[in-house]
């Protein structure tokens, strides 16, 4: 699903035309994004949560030359699911 799908399913889902929808995606993402760059995590209750995780600095090789390259420390982003999106998605896990 692109983002403009997700637009139009939001906007149709909510009766809003696809310009308002949009505004409370985009709204809702830079939320998001600010929360993670702060380092806080973001607990969506049933859904899943986003956190921030550290990465040591490591080895890594350049796959067409094996050259060893040295890979920065970083931050990503995790998004760990919650237990209600793991049953929506895998039928089999409801009891």
């Amino acid at each position: 699903m692109t983002k403009a799908e997700l637009i139009a399913a939001i906007a149709k889902d909510l009766n809003v035309t696809k310009a308002s929808a949009e505004r409370h995606l985009n709204s809702t993402l830079g939320v998001i994004t600010k929360t993670l760059k702060k380092g806080e995590s973001i607990p969506l209750v049933g859904f899943g949560t986003f956190s921030v995780a550290k990465r040591k600095a490591r080895k890594g090789r350049h796959p067409q030359t094996g050259e060893v390259l040295k890979i920065p420390a970083s931050k990503v982003v995790k998004f760990s699911t919650g237990k209600n999106l793991k049953e929506a998605v895998d039928k089999k896990r409801k009891k």
